[in-house]
């Protein structure tokens, strides 16, 4: 690929970013065609790879039944389909999850995806070994994640914490406050906890395991 045709793609990538981050939390039907519309690229706004903080901790994780939350384009949950679990995706964006069946297709792998609203989903109780969300901000939605693992089942989450602010414009109300992760999940495990600042981002990531 020429490089000027790199640069452009990456300067897509940064201006629909920029432009949207005032709210990662897109579940509400009526953003349903706002995701259609920025996922309707040829490239993936977010990338192929999944994020480090998954890959550097896959082998503590519970192998199993994954529930990959906020899906978007797949990079997340088809990873973890390469790596033998069993991936359902939940995002309000068809156009997002018809990337992620083909990236996973790509992998020579399996995902079962469905189109929802997060804001007043209702998960099976008991019924995962891992459930995963990244970038998607809705505390209400976090809470219910404890009812839904089953015993011994992990969470992994990270997303934008308040020091982003410094470095973005972005809406307070979708960046964790300083240690909220650990206050959401305190009635599970910590096994593993991050924050992570390199003076252009900053996010919190958590593994926690369900007693």
């Amino acid at each position: 690929m020429k490089p000027q045709i790199q640069f452009l793609q990456l300067l897509i990538i940064t201006v629909l970013f920029v432009f949207n981050s005032t709210s990662l939390s897109y579940a509400k039907p009526r953003d349903k065609d706002r995701w259609n519309k920025k996922y309707d690229i040829e490239i993936y706004l977010f990338g192929e790879k999944p994020i480090p903080f998954l890959v550097d901790n896959i082998e503590i994780l519970r192998k199993g039944k994954a529930l990959d939350v906020a899906m978007g384009e797949g990079r997340n949950g088809v990873y973890l389909a390469t790596q033998g679990y069993d991936v359902t995706g939940l995002d309000i964006s068809e156009k997002g999850l018809e990337k992620a069946h083909a990236l996973a297709a790509k992998h020579n792998v399996n995902i079962k995806t469905k189109v929802v609203d997060l804001e007043n989903i209702e998960l099976e109780a008991n019924s995962y070994d891992l459930i995963l969300c990244t970038y998607f901000m809705d505390r209400g939605l976090y809470e219910k994640f404890y009812a839904a693992l089953k015993p011994g089942g992990m969470v992994l989450v990270e997303t934008y914490n308040i020091d982003y602010l410094k470095y973005r414009m972005f809406n307070a109300k979708w960046a964790l406050d300083t240690n909220e992760l650990l206050d959401i999940f305190k009635g599970m495990r910590v096994l593993r906890y991050q924050d992570y600042d390199d003076a252009r981002e900053a996010y919190s990531s958590i593994i926690a395991q369900k007693p």
